[in-house]
């Protein structure tokens, strides 16, 4: 068995965020980048489905030469080999092409990847692999059982839970749930260093997005405490300045 798992690199949850040229362009300066934590989760039941010798396991970035130690903690985790494509990944569609372009050279039996990534929240890149693959993609699953030809897969739906038999190849994306997230060891740490990381250049496509400006969040507003004796006041501000009845 080969599985594929896409990570991204995306700045820590405790990164500040801001932006450069006219609001255009994210600041990396002083960003500390971590392997997106949806993706550890798809990583994580990947090397579960693999263990015993059941099958391998490589990691796959869209990215430049600075993620590399993102794709070393991948590897650190547990995975066998990785692939970086030396590209900026500018939006979800070339991602997703470029992804899909190397796995087509190869015989992978599925590809998994996080439900989203933390920074854009797009949740876009698996359904768009499997289009480009044509090959069905399952989103948002909970559960995944693999018994060598067929795929169980358990996903929340609106009042319930859907399960879903895949048989051949197919794209998923994971959700809490599915894997506990795996922490390397010192073991997994030394043997990052020797694993196989093949650079691969990226394949032309024409470019259907363009970021034309960012925006932060408008400040929070004040609070205000109303007195427990003056409750009166409360619905006073509610109607007046809120506006809410």
């Amino acid at each position: 068995m080969k599985i594929l798992v896409c990570i991204s690199n995306v700045p820590d949850t405790t990164t500040k965020i801001t932006f450069t040229n006219n609001n255009t362009q994210f600041n990396t300066t002083g960003v500390q980048f971590i392997v997106n934590p949806y993706d550890e989760i798809a990583l994580s039941k990947a090397i579960e489905l693999c263990e015993g010798g059941k099958g391998t396991v490589t990691v796959i970035n869209v990215g430049e030469s600075q993620t590399d130690p993102t794709i070393r903690k991948a590897l650190a985790i547990g995975a066998d080999d990785a692939v970086r494509i030396n590209a900026a990944p500018r939006d979800a569609y070339y991602v997703a092409y470029q992804i899909a372009e190397y796995a087509k050279t190869q015989d992978f039996d599925m590809i998994l990847c996080g439900r989203e990534s933390i920074d854009y929240n797009g949740s876009q890149v698996a359904a768009m692999i499997g289009e480009f693959l044509d090959i069905p993609s399952i989103s948002i699953i909970k559960k995944l059982e693999y018994d060598g030809s067929t795929a169980t897969i358990d996903r929340e739906i609106e009042g319930g839970k859907e399960v879903i038999s895949v048989t051949g190849k197919f794209v998923a994306s994971c959700a809490e749930g599915t894997a506990e997230p795996k922490i390397p060891n010192m073991r997994g740490i030394m043997s990052a260093r020797t694993k196989p990381l093949q650079v691969i250049e990226a394949k032309d496509i024409a470019e259907v997005a363009k970021v034309q400006q960012f925006e932060t969040p408008p400040p929070r507003g004040a609070v205000k405490l109303i007195p427990s004796e003056d409750p009166s006041k409360l619905i006073d501000l509610l109607h007046q300045e809120a506006k809410v009845i």
